[in-house]
């Protein structure tokens, strides 16, 4: 074994072009630093309410009403425990998940690893692709292959913002998530939701556990909410602050970004449980009980609401969601190549390449199936994360809960304890999910 406990040394750090390249403050008010740290934990919280969560959040709402918004809260807590994990992780060792891998495990067991998480990444993509071209089409009309096509083009996008500074990308996915929070805001505003009966829905029910069908779509919603690129983008992205060698300077900024995913882990829950309640206010309250397609929302909003802005919303919504996922899918892709393989190449180039091999079988599969299938390969989408989830997770918590790699950053038992109950609930979920995938269920 090698210094601190790794097999060997890390190499080139992660995102090396924008590595360390946002100052933090080591004077003045607290707030300052925060901010300093504002930005990495809404590219996370993109992965928590893409196109492949709709789905779920849409059925659910229209079947059981408000019922299952606890267990969107029950996910949203459960991604926060992780994803502090991964901050601690790229903060305290200056690896990202992929490179601890690497450094960790010998050649026969990391280049698995790294095959595993390419599936996961074009599973990730095929559920972008499949929600922005949907959206395309919804709003403009554009046919799905070329909707398609048309979301390859956002590594030329990235390639333009990261040139012109890593704080511009942030600026574009939060500009975007606003976008969505206002659309699904006015949408509910005109849904005219049963607040007595929301508020109640935030609450545990033993019937979640009796009813069958409403205890599929919990365990639908919980294993679809943490997904594997997130854990790798979220450890190679907070290494983009420069915020010090010390152990103290370490230490604060774990905290800072721990605060900055939280807080926007929890504005991914309200988008999220957005949709819940606005399929609960408009299909559930009306009978419309078996609402799943986006594009059946899309075209049932209008006579429901009475409004024919309702589905323009959705739809704005829907595409800003795909767009935003698309772009951190991509950087999650460039950090699981490098942090695996240690390529050196042109950022340039290497960006490009982690996006073809990501966006072809996407593309491909989607063209493929045409619009009748997107259901299918969403659902398809989900099982693939799900089979991969365990070979990301499980690392990540062994290796935050290890002083030998971690030194005195090491998670505190609590944590690794909440993380490792969190692991086996989620992978538990996912093994079910994957269970009743194979027998048709």
């Amino acid at each position: 074994m090698t210094l601190n406990g790794w097999r060997r040394e890390r190499g080139e750090a992660s995102l090396s072009d924008v590595h360390r390249s946002i100052a933090v403050s080591t004077t003045g008010p607290s707030w300052r630093k925060a901010l300093a740290f504002f930005g990495p934990g809404y590219l996370v919280a993109v992965g928590y309410m893409d196109p492949g969560n709709w789905a779920t959040s849409l059925a659910g709402g229209s079947r059981f009403g408000y019922a299952l918004l606890v267990v969107a809260l029950l996910s949203n807590i459960m991604a926060v425990i992780l994803q502090s994990l991964c901050a601690r992780l790229g903060i305290a060792t200056g690896r990202d998940l992929a490179q601890a891998c690497r450094d960790a495990y010998p050649r026969a067991l990391a280049w698995p690893l790294w095959f595993l998480a390419e599936i996961a990444i074009c599973a990730t993509d095929l559920a972008e692709v499949i929600g922005t071209a949907i959206g395309l089409n919804l709003l403009f009309g554009v046919p799905l292959e070329i909707g398609v096509v048309i979301t390859a083009l956002d590594v030329f996008l990235i390639l333009y913002l990261q040139n012109k500074g890593f704080r511009w990308v942030e600026a574009l996915v939060i500009t975007l998530l606003g976008v969505i929070a206002l659309c699904f805001l006015i949408q509910i505003i005109m849904a005219k939701p049963e607040w007595a009966a929301l508020i109640r829905g935030f609450a545990p029910t033993t019937e979640i556990v009796t009813n069958p069908d409403m205890l599929y779509l919990a365990l639908g919603i919980i294993g679809a909410t943490v997904m594997p690129h997130n854990l790798y983008l979220h450890s190679g992205i907070v290494q983009t602050r420069d915020y010090g060698e010390t152990l103290e300077e370490k230490r604060s900024a774990i905290r800072y970004a721990t605060l900055d995913s939280t807080i926007a882990l929890t504005f991914a829950l309200a988008v999220n449980a957005s949709i819940l309640i606005l399929a609960a206010a408009s299909f559930h309250t009306t009978g419309h009980t078996n609402v799943e397609e986006l594009n059946d929302a899309h075209n049932l909003l209008s006579p429901l609401l009475g409004s024919a802005i309702a589905p323009s919303l959705f739809a704005i919504a829907l595409l800003c969601c795909g767009l935003n996922s698309t772009v951190t899918a991509t950087m999650a892709g460039q950090i699981v190549m490098e942090g695996f393989l240690d390529i050196r190449l042109a950022p340039w180039l290497r960006r490009l390449i982690t996006r073809v091999v990501a966006i072809v079988p996407a593309a491909a599969v989607t063209i493929a199936y045409g619009e009748s299938g997107t259901a299918k390969l969403l659902i398809l989408s989900q099982v693939v994360l799900s089979l991969q989830l365990p070979f990301a997770v499980i690392p990540l918590v062994i290796f935050t809960a290890n002083r030998a790699k971690m030194g005195k950053l090491a998670a505190p038992r609590w944590l690794t304890i909440l993380a490792a109950i969190t692991a086996a609930i989620i992978v538990a979920l996912n093994f079910k999910l994957i269970a009743d995938f194979l027998m048709g269920n």
